[in-house]
């Protein structure tokens, strides 16, 4: 009889450590995946930041140039506007993509000036824009690779129950509007009229 015990109780033992490994060893993985989210997404934040401190200087140059141009540039300041005041990552992204149409726009009418394309200011600031640019490519790309990992990981079998348990639901990921894809449509008032 005490034989018998012992084999249930260590049967038991044997259970319960799977279980607790089960249940908190995917409940550390899915708040340490989280949190990879969490960091690259403050990478993505400080880069749009910088192209946001970027933006008054290149405004101010522009319009020295092309000050018939207000209303692109209007657009530029009210998407940083909405950036700075967005709490959600969601409303970050969706006004980060706004400042990124309308930079693009920016960019197709500049071509209509050769002396603002041969400014230094313009020229280093551009410069200082595209290096940004690239990163915030690059963490976006980082930052959609945690998303995506995360994703697959509270959609598989059994993690799946065990996520919503726990509360964990489907990261965003950081997508470029359909729109964006598209070259800037810009229209030049005819030659010699502002």
């Amino acid at each position: 009889m005490r034989k018998g015990l012992w084999i249930t109780l260590g049967v038991l033992i044997v259970l319960g450590i799977v279980a607790y490994s089960l249940f908190a060893g995917t409940y550390n993985q899915f708040v340490t995946q989280q949190e990879d989210i969490r960091q690259r997404w403050a990478q993505i934040d400080n880069q749009l930041q910088r192209r946001m401190d970027l933006i008054p200087n290149l405004v101010e140059t522009v319009k020295g140039f092309a000050a018939q141009e207000r209303g692109i540039l209007e657009e530029i300041a009210n998407a940083r506007t909405r950036y700075g005041g967005s709490v959600q990552i969601s409303d970050k992204i969706a006004a980060a993509n706004e400042l990124q149409s309308a930079l693009a726009r920016l960019l197709v009418i500049v071509e209509n000036y050769p002396m603002l394309k041969s400014d230094q200011t313009f020229i280093r600031l551009m410069d200082e824009l595209a290096g940004t640019e690239n990163r915030i490519a690059v963490e976006r790309q980082r930052y959609n690779e945690s998303v995506q990992t995360f994703n697959a990981n509270i959609r598989q079998f059994p993690n799946i129950f065990l996520a919503q348990l726990y509360g964990f639901a489907s990261a965003a990921y950081y997508e470029v509007p359909a729109e964006a894809k598209l070259p800037p449509q810009v229209t030049f008032p005819p030659p010699g009229r502002p």
